[in-house]
């Protein structure tokens, strides 16, 4: 294993109407990653704006609004893409292909692959523990979770639970803006819970500002997020399931969240 430098740089930029692309730099060795590729323009001016050359690509999913710019970036700076190894076949200019339980180095930063099937099947996430981050595409999202548009709400469930029991001080990289459309709802389903309340204001005075409400920390959402609460009692009521087990609460909740119109 290549010898670990200082810790990386980690420049966050919107992309398309409401997605976040992500540059990981390694300033020792040079090494640049992003972090999905939404579309090229954005990563491309990020990197410019940085000094920095794009070395790597990688990919949680193969939705579009993750990959449509896999193409343009390989061929502008030749770089490596990573990506799930079920969803190869969907991954525009796939090089290395991994899964669940595997490990690789970034310029002596290790980092851990964990399939989260549910939103889609093949959907992986990037764990860096050394640097206390983990880059969770569309499975986690400030106090929201994906749609499961491939999998089962039991898969999402286990996905969603497996972030949650990451490190509480892992900063969450998300791949959309969706926090503010999210509090709305998770209110409705935990409304007393006074860190939520509290949250709230938080996400629209950042808003209202034109800021991110992004990274997000495991331990912000295990407070506040509806799908990793689903062992209180507050989420277990509001689903109709005060017996529920945390998975039938998990979909209860997730079924809400599909037609609400808040």
């Amino acid at each position: 294993m290549a010898e670990r430098s200082m810790a990386l740089s980690i420049v966050q930029f919107p992309c398309l109407s409401d997605n976040y692309g992500v540059l990981i730099h390694d300033e020792a060795s040079g090494r640049t990653a992003s972090i999905d590729a939404p579309e090229a323009e954005p990563v491309l001016a990020a990197l410019k704006a940085q000094g920095w050359k794009l070395t790597d690509i990688f990919t949680t999913h193969h939705h579009p609004d993750h990959v449509d710019g896999n193409l343009e970036l390989k061929a502008a700076t030749g770089c490596t893409i990573t990506g799930p190894r079920e969803e190869a076949d969907r991954i525009p200019g796939i090089d290395i292909e991994v899964g669940d339980g595997d490990s690789f180095d970034f310029a002596g930063h290790p980092v851990r692959v964990i399939a989260t099937p549910g939103h889609t099947l093949g959907h992986i996430i990037y764990h860096l523990p050394e640097d206390k981050v983990a880059f969770v595409g569309d499975t986690l999202f400030a106090l929201g979770c994906g749609r499961v548009l491939e999998g089962t709400l039991e898969q999402m469930f286990e996905s969603v639970e497996k972030v949650g029991a990451l490190p509480e001080d892992t900063a969450l990289y998300c791949g959309h803006e969706y926090t503010e459309a999210n509090w709305r709802f998770a209110i409705t389903r935990d409304p007393d819970n006074a860190r939520l309340i509290a949250r709230g204001d938080e996400i629209r005075r950042l808003r209202a500002d034109g800021l991110p409400t992004l990274p997000t920390t495991v331990a912000i959402e295990l407070e506040t997020n509806p799908y990793l609460r689903t062992r209180t009692p507050a989420l277990a009521v509001s689903a109709g399931l005060p017996a529920g087990t945390p998975s039938e609460i998990f979909a209860a909740t997730r079924r809400a969240k599909d037609v609400f119109k808040g």
